[in-house]
């Protein structure tokens, strides 16, 4: 019986000319997946028809996603993540966390009394995807101008535009921390425990967090959407809306009746 033993995986070392084909091209997202799967060791699933690389969820890692907004804001009160990617045609921001996440946040928010809250918070586990980023150190460049985005972790977009893995420009996502090439994720993801598990940053912080800046973006969207409609056709009239109601009665009623959200205080 022949044995057929597949080829040696390892990135190309080829860098592309300038004004080589985009993040579109066939070859470029073939050079993609392979630091994925060989630098990294982070599956990827098969796409078609054009689609950017995805990365799995709920193998290596697990995702949780917020607006960009709200992302941003977290960024701020919580200095230590794990990598952290940002989808520009969702205007969704991932924070890659410990496998697991997904079945547990559910029962994290409710503990942290966001139960009941309708929130943009959302965690991707088994069977999940997320577009994947441009690979770090090939010219990516995070959304710029942003208080936190580059983090501890965050050094991309420093190489130009086109790096060994292809040109960037127009890239679907692109890491805002990104991960160290060499090293495992795992250590550097968040997971629940006190202050984390030895040395990871704390799962419950992060959730805590990111449920607040939420709720606070979806307010202030609220307010923006009111602000920009006419007096006369405001919801209820001149003044406060119903729905704006509803939605200030959701975070400070909770405040003045005393019974302040747990991730308030963590």
């Amino acid at each position: 019986m022949t044995v057929v033993l597949p080829r040696p995986c390892r990135p190309s070392d080829e860098s592309p000319p300038p004004g080589a084909p985009g993040p579109r091209d066939p070859g470029t997202r073939r050079r993609w997946r392979q630091w994925y799967e060989c630098v990294l060791g982070w599956p990827t699933g098969p796409t078609a028809g054009g689609r950017p690389v995805e990365l799995l969820t709920g193998v290596r890692f697990d995702a949780l996603g917020m607006p960009a907004d709200a992302g941003r804001a977290v960024l701020g009160r919580v200095p230590s993540t794990g990598p952290v990617a940002l989808d520009r045609g969702s205007r969704t921001m991932w924070f890659l966390t410990a496998v697991g996440t997904a079945d547990e946040l559910p029962g994290l928010l409710g503990w942290l009394e966001w139960g009941g809250v309708a929130l943009e918070l959302t965690a991707l586990g088994t069977g999940g995807r997320i577009v994947a980023p441009a690979p770090v150190g090939t010219g990516a460049r995070s959304d710029p101008g942003r208080a936190g985005e580059r983090g501890r972790r965050g050094r991309s977009g420093r190489a130009g535009r086109c790096g060994p893995y292809g040109s960037q420009e127009g890239a679907e996502a692109v890491w805002v921390r990104p991960p160290e090439p060499g090293c495992e994720v795992e250590p550097t993801l968040p997971v629940v425990g006190v202050n984390g598990s030895g040395g990871a940053p704390d799962l419950v912080r992060l959730v805590g967090a990111a449920a607040t800046e939420c709720h606070r973006a979806r307010l202030l969207r609220a307010e923006r959407a009111r602000r920009d409609q006419p007096p006369g056709d405001r919801p209820g009239g001149p003044g406060e809306g119903p729905d704006d109601q509803a939605l200030a009665f959701s975070y400070a009623s909770r405040i003045s009746a005393g019974t302040r959200p747990r991730s308030l205080t963590l």
